[in-house]
């Protein structure tokens, strides 16, 4: 009661398989074209164990076996397999939960800087990841990428809302931060280290959204690459004002429909007399590209 169960009979497959990198424990309804020969090779070596169900209800023929994705990969299971769970090995008890089902969302999101470890405040702020969450629409069944993750902040509100997520970080102590602050969240987070847009080639999955916080001479070059295989949208961050231009030419070139904002908020501080003023944080852009769908001839877009 505690599995999500998702179905890939007849559907597309990648909806499964982001489920089944995201949580612990899935079950994964079958069908044709997507059975644990499938399941498995998209999840080879992932840490998981898949538990095949064949002909479920025939006492003759029902059986369970526990299989490693490559193992399930390499076989010809027929047509009888009815489901697959697929399992994580958990690294710590979860609460005890009352309801089946699909876990309730978290509570809160756009969590404090202080929630996450981080060094010389360098992380997405809190206000940046509100409106950054708000134009990914991370949920479940999807795949987001991090790039440029730093401390991972989105890369783990982007996991806690149910999305698989790949952090790419090019600082190895960025590396070991990210893995820290998935773990803080009980999260799973993939983190790739490397340098964009480099790293991004050997991302065997495209996207259904991508969050850019690095920025640099490359930034329009990262852009481009992510723009190529997002399937939804891409949301850059940045706080300087001489590469907005080119961040938007990037994305409207790649046939995204583009729009911004600069973002600028000034939070409670508290003053000696016990009176409070008002601490400006630095400003930032934040411009989100959302995929053109193609016109169909004969159906009103």
């Amino acid at each position: 009661d505690d599995a999500l169960v998702v179905s890939a009979h007849g559907r597309d497959l990648r909806t499964a398989v982001h489920v089944c990198r995201a949580h612990p424990k899935v079950a994964v309804l079958t069908g044709p074209g997507a059975g644990p020969a499938e399941l498995g090779a998209a999840l080879a070596g992932r840490d998981r164990t898949l538990v095949v169900a064949t002909a479920l209800g025939d006492p003759e023929r029902e059986r369970m076996e526990r299989v490693t994705p490559a193992q399930a990969a390499a076989r010809d299971w027929g047509t009888a397999v009815s489901v697959v769970l697929c399992l994580a090995e958990p690294s710590a008890p979860g609460p005890p939960r009352t309801v089946a089902g699909v876990p309730a969302g978290p509570a809160r999101w756009a969590l404090a800087e202080a929630e996450f470890a981080h060094r010389d405040s360098m992380i997405t702020k809190f206000e940046v990841r509100a409106l950054a969450l708000a134009r990914l629409g991370p949920r479940l069944g999807d795949l987001v990428w991090d790039v440029g993750a730093g401390s991972g902040s989105v890369a783990v509100e982007c996991a806690r809302l149910g999305a698989a997520v790949v952090a790419v970080e090019k600082a190895a102590d960025g590396v070991d931060r990210i893995r820290e602050n998935a773990r803080a969240h009980g999260v799973e987070v993939e983190v790739v280290h490397g340098t964009a847009p480099e790293a991004l080639a050997a991302l065997a999955d495209d996207p259904d959204a991508v969050f850019i916080g690095g920025g640099g001479r490359e930034l329009p070059a990262v852009i481009r690459a992510c723009a190529l295989r997002a399937r939804r949208s891409v949301v850059v961050a940045m706080a300087a004002l001489d590469r907005v231009p080119a961040a938007r030419a990037a994305l409207t070139d790649a046939g995204f429909g583009c729009e911004g904002v600069l973002l600028q908020s000034s939070r409670l501080a508290p003053l000696p007399g016990d009176v409070t003023r008002l601490a400006a944080t630095n400003p930032v852009f934040l411009l989100w590209g959302v995929r053109t769908p193609f016109p169909i001839e004969g159906v009103d877009q």
